[in-house]
């Protein structure tokens, strides 16, 4: 099984410990990955903001990139729903097609298709799990509350096994942080709003960290942090995980 380890462009440049993470992970994990040098943006940003028709150059550089691949793997729900639903190539759509269902999200890729169910490791903090929007809306990685449904969630999964872990239970569990990308930027004061709304929930719960899924949420978190001289800090699920020596179970 060849693995593509497919990176953000934000966190190869903010956040290149997260990359390195989920890459050493997915060793432990057994996993022959790689990491394809001449990948870069995946376009979602274009396309967020209306210029998705100038995204073919992205398209064509990633299908290079990872057609290889038997999965491609990404540390970023928001990154993997969009080559999920906008990956195409005029010349070779079957491709494509094909394509767009091998990307996984990472905790979506270790409980789906590794089926990991538990990972036993030490991580005696107090933990606020931030569900992201585009992973739990787009691509199901947890249960929306606002379902008569039964709750699951993917992420939870893999840290409530976790020994000294305290997963705390937040008042509002799929509340959006207001990040939303070029949302942030040209709705500021609503995203910074939001943004102090979702941590607040976290600071009444008490807790010394938030993970998540999706850097770019945790991105928009950090830097409301930062500026409110919050102890809280701010740290990738695939941290969490591969900072353990690890016994896996499957």
């Amino acid at each position: 099984m060849k693995i593509g380890l497919f990176i953000p462009c934000y966190v190869d440049q903010f956040y290149p410990k997260v990359a390195i993470a989920t890459y050493e992970l997915l060793q432990k994990l057994d996993c022959d990955v790689r990491f394809p040098m001449k990948q870069t943006c995946c376009g979602q940003p274009m396309a967020n903001s209306g210029y998705e028709h100038l995204t073919k150059g992205c398209d064509t550089n990633f299908i290079a990139n990872f057609a290889e691949f038997d999965y491609i793997v990404c540390p970023s729900g928001s990154c993997v729903l969009h080559v999920k639903e906008h990956l195409h190539d005029e010349n070779n759509e079957a491709l494509a097609s094909k394509m767009r269902k091998r990307v996984f999200e990472l905790t979506e890729f270790i409980t789906d298709i590794l089926k990991i169910e538990m990972i036993e490791g030490n991580f005696p903090h107090k933990v606020g799990m931030h569900q992201s929007c585009h992973g739990q809306r787009g691509l199901k990685l947890s249960q929306m509350t606002e379902l008569n449904a039964p709750f699951f969630s993917k992420p939870e999964q893999l840290l409530s096994k976790i020994k000294g872990i305290n997963l705390v239970s937040l008042s509002r569990k799929d509340e959006c942080c207001g990040f939303g990308g070029t949302f942030c930027v040209t709705e500021e004061a609503i995203s910074v709003k939001m943004g102090q709304d979702r941590i607040k929930d976290h600071e009444d719960h008490q807790v010394e960290y938030i993970t998540g899924g999706d850097m770019s949420c945790l991105m928009h978190l950090e830097g409301i942090l930062k500026r409110q001289k919050s102890p809280i800090k701010i740290i990738h699920i695939a941290e969490i995980l591969n900072s353990l020596t690890m016994k896996i179970n499957s």
